[in-house]
């Protein structure tokens, strides 16, 4: 589709004004949109960023959209990448799941403003095998009655988002093969850069964050050379980012690295959808299959299957483990918050306390202290423990050690808060349960039994996100003051029961156990 000249002509005014069209109607490149206009926030909905990742563009890199001429409505989220939904999902999809999802939404102050509003874009979790964008909890209208623009998208999943194979490598060529997911996460970002001053927004202050998967995204997009300068500040909840240990690996897309490569998972999903060979015919019975056989029975449950690659080292969006390319260029450090529930995902990797305790070495005495102050015994939960202290925990405080000692800002946090309707149910804060309150969403998951101290609590951590989206800083009026994190202090913010409070780090020795000790992070234990 050729620019129309309405459209160059909008975008000469939108490049001196600083604003963006008026009412729920915007021009982006690729056509005319309407959205909708509701309490004093504009949602635009299913926006197209890439062309329908089907047939022949089932494992390819995304491709351009084609453009419209009529006004389209923007109303509706489009489809959930496809998925089999796992039960009880904190964040249960709120559309059916399809192969053709590659859409963008956006909410914006309904208000509009002189000057150029930040932008915020997330990203979700789901293990890099479930999640969308459609779910209530994501739903960006605190973010813009705080005067940002929050863009969410979504990405392929699974064997859609992760997948190698001889035949894909022979007809790339030099496209990169592998991690479609990353890839539709950099198109996105390239998407808002040419297209958020149409909203109002600023693509030279975009702050990236998500959570679990979606927070390793974020470590993935900090260190990729094809993300470098799409994003300018990261948010990292729960990402995990020591190798071996979220994501669960990385394989390398060719050759052997102590695990299957990912090319040789392929073949072997291949062989088991009963597709034969290497060459281009196997991959044209490859693209033929079903989206449901490709899925295959692939979620959060059973994503551990040796016919599941995950993320690759491809050499061209991943070129090393997030520590590794920091370690060796300091250029990718940029404005940092991270941190993880108190309660984080865990589970006990050995059935007996001498088993979990045993990889911390001539430390395992002092780790089983400290991993268990209380003397419970519980094989459960002292290994639960140490194990979201290893995947979560301990790498949130390294990254942001990382970043601070390459002359950028990091600010921790742990996150302890737990609604006062779970506090009989849960002893601590679960793995993603922050989300609602960064969201301010907390009335669509906890719906009547919401109490004002949970109000209050999503009101101040929504605060500290829009403060450091606008300037780097979550320091803002009326909240708790949030030092810078720093080796020497360790302080981090606790959100606490009692409310938002500085902290001098009470796990610090068990995580300088972790850190050190005997059976390396990375190792199965």
């Amino acid at each position: 589709m050729k620019p129309k000249m309405g459209f160059l002509l909008l975008a000469f005014m939108l490049s001196f004004s600083g604003g963006r069209a008026s009412g729920d109607e915007v021009e982006v490149e690729s056509g005319p949109l309407k959205g909708v206009a509701s309490d004093g926030v504009i949602a635009f909905k299913g926006i197209p960023y890439a062309a329908p990742p089907v047939g022949e563009l089932r494992w390819r890199p995304p491709q351009p959209v084609e453009g419209w001429e009529k006004l389209r409505s923007a109303a509706e989220f489009g489809p959930d990448c496809m998925q089999l939904p796992f039960p009880g999902d904190a964040a249960p999809l709120g559309i059916e799941p399809a192969e053709d999802c590659l859409y963008a939404n956006v909410w914006i102050p309904e208000v509009e403003s002189a000057g150029k509003r930040p932008v915020m874009v997330w990203i979700y979790g789901g293990g890099f095998v479930n999640g969308g964008s459609s779910p209530d909890v994501y739903d960006g209208s605190q973010f813009a009655r705080r005067g940002v623009v929050l863009v969410s998208f979504n990405y392929r999943l699974g064997r859609f988002g992760f997948f190698a194979h001889p035949a894909l490598t022979h007809e790339a060529g030099s496209e990169p093969v592998g991690n479609y997911a990353y890839l539709d996460q950099v198109a996105a970002l390239k998407w808002v850069q040419r297209n958020i001053s149409a909203f109002g927004g600023d693509p030279d202050n975009v702050t990236l964050f998500g959570e679990s998967a979606g927070g390793g995204s974020v470590l993935a997009m900090m260190t990729s050379p094809m993300a470098k300068g799409l994003f300018h500040k990261a948010i990292v909840q729960s990402g995990g980012g020591r190798e071996g240990v979220f994501p669960p690996r990385y394989v390398d897309r060719e050759g052997p690295t102590g695990n299957a490569s990912g090319e040789s998972v392929g073949v072997a999903f291949a062989e088991k959808a009963g597709v034969s060979g290497t060459g281009p015919e196997a991959l044209k019975e490859l693209r033929a299959l079903p989206a449901e056989q490709i899925v295959a029975g692939l979620n959060m449950a059973t994503m551990m299957t040796p016919t599941y690659a995950g993320p690759m080292i491809d050499g061209q969006v991943v070129v090393g483990t997030p520590i590794e390319v920091l370690s060796k260029d300091p250029s990718f450090a940029m404005p940092l918050i991270i941190g993880a529930t108190n309660n984080d995902i865990g589970f006990p990797l050995g059935r007996t306390m001498e088993a979990i305790v045993a990889p911390f070495g001539a430390d395992a005495e002092k780790a089983r202290a400290l991993y268990d102050p209380e003397n419970t015994g519980n094989v459960f939960l002292v290994g639960s423990r140490i194990t979201a202290d290893a995947w979560m925990v301990e790498p949130a405080r390294f990254f942001a050690r990382r970043i601070v000692e390459l002359g950028q800002p990091a600010y921790e946090f742990r996150f302890s808060y737990v609604a006062e309707s779970m506090r009989e149910k849960w002893k601590g804060a679960p793995h993603a349960t922050e989300i609602p309150f960064v969201f301010d969403t907390v009335r669509a998951r906890y719906g009547d039994d919401l109490k004002q101290a949970d109000k209050t609590t999503a009101e101040a951590a929504n605060a500290y996100w829009v403060n450091f989206a606008r300037t780097g800083n979550p320091n803002g009026e009326g909240l708790p003051a949030w030092p810078r994190y720093s080796r020497a202090e360790d302080i981090l913010l606790d959100f606490a029961e009692a409310g938002p409070v500085a902290i001098k780090d009470p796990w610090r020795e068990r995580l300088d156990l972790t850190e050190r000790r005997a059976v390396p992070l990375g190792q199965a234990e």
